[in-house]
């Protein structure tokens, strides 16, 4: 499943003017049999999930669990697994966070910023990669947003994934954070504000799924 830059214009361009829904459904059909959805049950999560279930009930949900969730948000992804019957897809690091603590000490803060790539790779970009590897997925569906931080405002709802060889398609690109309030409200979809993602220390920093240096960030590790 291959695009040209301008057959990728032209296809986001369609697709803007399209719902959220839309997109989705447009995604499950490209690929049946080979479509997953990936999340990590950060804020507004369950959008991307409330979609993805409504396009295709037993989508593959491919989730790292790095060991580093703190209570809700742990809390947060049991009550969406029960509520959407998802066919989660969870995927752990080799090491556990115990472990990792104790031969590595503290999570590197962004003062450490190869610090900090390294312990994204090992904790979260392996554990990814091999869950992609075993997948093998065609469409991946992300819950991405051009508002989320400056390296994603080069991406659009579709793009093509170089580290995964995946089409990339995200529904709620461009929604605003009052956007996904509103649907979140409309559909009666629970909220969870208490997740930090170690890997990234701050929002507007990227893990590496995202990005070029990812893939071998891992292979270095």
């Amino acid at each position: 499943m291959s695009y040209n830059a301008e057959q990728l214009a032209t296809l986001n361009a369609e697709l803007r003017t399209k719902s959220p829904l839309e997109i989705t459904r447009w995604a499950a059909a490209q690929a049946p049999g080979s479509v997953i959805v990936s999340t990590n049950f950060r804020p507004y999560e369950a959008a991307i999930l409330h979609l993805a279930t409504l396009a295709q009930p037993d989508i593959p949900v491919l989730w790292v669990d790095h060991g580093y969730n703190r209570p809700a948000t742990y809390r947060h992804a049991e009550e969406l697994r029960v509520r959407f019957n998802l066919n989660l897809k969870p995927y752990l690091p080799r090491l556990t966070a115990a472990h990792r603590d104790a031969i590595h000490g503290p999570i590197p803060t962004t003062v450490d910023e190869e610090g900090l790539k390294r312990f994204s790779a090992v904790m979260k970009l392996e554990p990814f990669q091999r869950g992609m590897r075993e997948l093998a997925p065609k469409v991946w569906i992300t819950a991405l947003r051009k508002v989320q931080n400056p390296n994603r405002a080069g991406l659009d709802i579709v793009s093509v994934d170089e580290n995964f060889g995946a089409l990339k398609v995200s529904p709620l690109f461009h929604f605003s954070d009052a956007e996904l309030e509103a649907y979140l409200a409309e559909h009666k979809l629970p909220n969870e504000w208490d997740y930090f993602d170690p890997a990234k220390a701050d929002e507007k920093r990227e893990c590496g799924l995202h990005a070029a240096w990812g893939k071998k960030a891992v292979s270095q590790a």
